[in-house]
């Protein structure tokens, strides 16, 4: 069942890029003297901004999940299934955001994907 772990895990961290992208735009207009004053001011627009706050937060305790299911589980397994799904949740989330899907191949590649994990998971069945 730790199979269906890693599908949540590669959902809240798929579902969350596009939103933590969104959330730090406008990160480049801070502007500082000095690098540190740059990097304080960053962090306190990323920290204050709750659009990137929120999602930010989601994907973290996507990263918890990921940690304590990682115990109980085969490496082989759980690393291709959680990283090829983010991908996938990754884009579908930002096509519901309004990201556009440009070519063909995107959907060829979802599909491989979503193949290639049926095949890892049912040899471990």
């Amino acid at each position: 069942m730790s199979a269906g772990w890693f599908i949540v895990v590669a959902a809240m961290w798929g579902a969350t890029n596009p939103f933590i992208k969104k959330g730090s735009s406008g990160i480049e207009n801070v502007k500082e003297d000095g690098k540190v004053r740059q990097f304080l001011m960053e962090l306190k627009f990323l920290i204050t901004n709750w659009k990137y706050i929120m999602p930010f937060l989601v994907n973290q305790c996507g990263s918890v999940l990921y940690y304590l299911t990682l115990a109980s589980a085969e490496l082989s397994v759980a690393v291709p299934i959680t990283n090829s799904l983010t991908f996938l949740f990754t884009i579908i989330s930002g096509w519901f955001l309004g990201d556009k899907i440009r070519h063909w191949e995107t959907y060829v590649g979802m599909l491989l994907v979503l193949a290639g994990v049926a095949l890892c998971v049912s040899d471990k069945i």
